[in-house]
């Protein structure tokens, strides 16, 4: 089997300053394609680092992709590196000069330096792959049968390589497999009852069919994955098994598709014509930000109301003031009454109020920190549950929305 590996270079890489999302990224694509990504590696700007992942790499794989340091500063020592690593010297390439005058000239239209112009230099070893979405071009470079691409650390630039020649020159060279994979989703239980419940199914498995656990927020993924030059007979015994898998954990099974949770509501709801908004106090707004992260969110989501202190509980959704000091607004009470607040005030189908206390401080002895009340319903019905977290500000807020939004497609499916 082909085996790929990707090297990203960049001190900010190691240092937790840039979060590495090239590689996540080049994987899913590279996947598609049938390629199977054996390592990742990170290095920082260092001449011996790099050099030595070059080395490392080229003993583990065929095809090796590196993104970063080919930018126009002192740190960025990449190109010079690869150009001694393959041989040759450094040499003006006409194509890559003429796309860094025209970003210049015509879309950025700033005076062109002479820093700006070592863009366009590259290794005479090497196959220009243009930047058609920056200045730094992208090099393929061979030797002893191995295949090494370099591109630029912007995520957007790096993608336009990969995109319009990168995958497609890598499918003219290589004879790939199909690769298939197949991914449920599940909610409410946990990863080792889970494994628990399906643990002779797995085992049964054949050897070239592997199962994966992905666990997160609540809800634990599973994906069967395998691969084969006949796409058809791959496609199909996947599709066996899968279905196998789909019946014995129907009862936890929100979706057959690898999809997350705001996702499937909005599925749910764009199929029944319906809509809905929120009401938001612990989550400050994190609920609507994750549902109108997805494209086409205005189909089924209407809008939020964040009242985190007691006045804008009571001025925008009609909280009562009686119900706050008696009750204290993490309580049933509260949420119910912010539910149906919202429902007057944006007039949808459905609601979702949360109001709890995420920490690390505000815990009380009978509201420690990690308590939740949430709500959803329509104008018919508000169903309310209480939760208990315990994880820090951040992992209890996630908490948070992912459980509201699935009580309230629980709701939906219910009254359907």
């Amino acid at each position: 089997m082909t085996n790929t590996s990707i090297i990203t270079i960049g001190d900010e890489l190691l240092i937790g300053q840039v979060i590495d999302t090239n590689s996540a990224w080049m994987a899913q694509e590279l996947n598609k394609a049938g390629m199977r990504v054996k390592r990742r590696v990170a290095v920082g700007d260092v001449w011996d680092e790099i050099w030595q992942a070059l080395d490392e790499e080229s003993l583990h794989a065929d095809i090796i992709l590196i993104t970063g340091g080919l930018g126009p500063t002192a740190d960025d020592i990449t190109k010079p590196l690869l150009s001694k690593y393959f041989g040759g010297s450094i040499t003006i390439n006409e194509g890559a000069l003429q796309n860094v005058k025209y970003l210049f000239e015509t879309v950025f239209k700033r005076p062109l330096s002479e820093r700006n112009l070592k863009q366009a230099e590259v290794p005479d070893s090497c196959t220009v792959i243009q930047n058609k979405r920056g200045t730094a071009p992208g090099m393929w470079f061979e030797k002893n049968g191995k295949i090494y691409v370099s591109m630029p650390g912007v995520p957007h630039e790096m993608k336009g390589m990969m995109e319009t020649d990168v995958i497609s020159l890598l499918v003219q060279k290589f004879s790939f497999p199909h690769i298939a994979h197949r991914t449920l989703v599940t909610f409410g239980i946990g990863e080792s009852m889970l494994a628990d419940h399906i643990q002779t199914f797995e085992e049964a498995l054949p050897k070239h069919i592997k199962l994966a656990y992905l666990p997160n927020y609540g809800m634990v993924r599973l994906r069967l994955s395998t691969s084969g030059m006949n796409k058809t007979e791959t496609e199909n015994e996947i599709d066996h098994y899968f279905e196998t898998l789909q019946s014995l954990v129907k009862e936890f099974m929100i979706s057959n598709r690898d999809e997350n949770m705001e996702k499937i509501l909005g599925n749910l709801l764009v199929q029944k014509k319906q809509t809905f908004c929120t009401a938001e106090s612990c989550t400050g707004g994190y609920i609507a930000h994750i549902v109108t992260s997805l494209s086409g969110a205005s189909a089924f989501y209407q809008g939020s109301f964040v009242t985190y202190s007691y006045e804008a509980k009571e001025d925008l959704l009609q909280v009562s003031h009686d119900t706050l000091l008696i009750k204290g607004a993490v309580s049933e009470d509260v949420v119910i009454e912010m539910a149906r607040g919202a429902l007057k005030n944006i007039k949808t189908d459905y609601t979702i109020a949360v109001s709890g206390i995420m920490g690390p401080g505000g815990g009380m002895p009978d509201k420690p920190v990690g308590t939740v009340w949430v709500a959803v319903g329509n104008n018919a019905k508000i169903t309310t549950q209480k939760f208990h977290f315990r994880f820090d500000r951040q992992r209890n807020i996630q908490m948070t929305a992912m459980n509201a939004l699935n009580l309230l497609r629980k709701f939906i499916l219910e009254e359907a």
